[in-house]
């Protein structure tokens, strides 16, 4: 999982037989946005139609979900998730972004500390995400 400041990638695991992203997603925004705001987070504009639904302007309405089909592409998925806040900026490494599950990642050997690290001036190039694109993931 990462948290960005305007999105969230997240991989789960659901029970067996389940597939209902809607209700989870929904509960997470829910907890998320009372909290958010209780402690003063901002929120975007709230639409007429947001309004209409109780909606509020601090989570995009729609989400994207996708079947890991198989080992392969667990990991260009993790991969994906883990690099993003290097994408986006906010950091430099995945190591040194701290709204992440890189950490456990690489607790569990799934990484090495310094994966895509641009520490001590080191020079990374960045993997293909190409894939993505056509998923539609930000």
């Amino acid at each position: 999982m990462v948290l960005l400041h305007d999105h969230i990638h997240a991989l789960w695991e659901l029970p067996a037989g389940d597939s209902d992203f809607s209700t989870r997603w929904a509960a997470i925004k829910a907890r998320f946005t009372k909290a958010w705001l209780v402690a003063g987070g901002g929120e975007g504009t709230v639409t007429a139609d947001r309004a209409l639904h109780r909606g509020r302007g601090v989570w995009q309405q729609r989400f994207y979900d996708h079947l890991i089909r198989d080992e392969n592409d667990l990991n260009r998925h993790l991969d994906y998730i883990h690099y993003n806040p290097v994408k986006h900026g906010p950091a430099t490494c995945p190591h040194a972004y701290p709204y992440s599950t890189f950490k456990k990642w690489v607790d569990r050997e799934a990484y090495e500390n310094n994966w895509c690290c641009n520490c001590g001036g080191q020079i990374v190039r960045p993997p293909d995400f190409s894939w993505a694109d056509a998923l539609g993931m930000e």
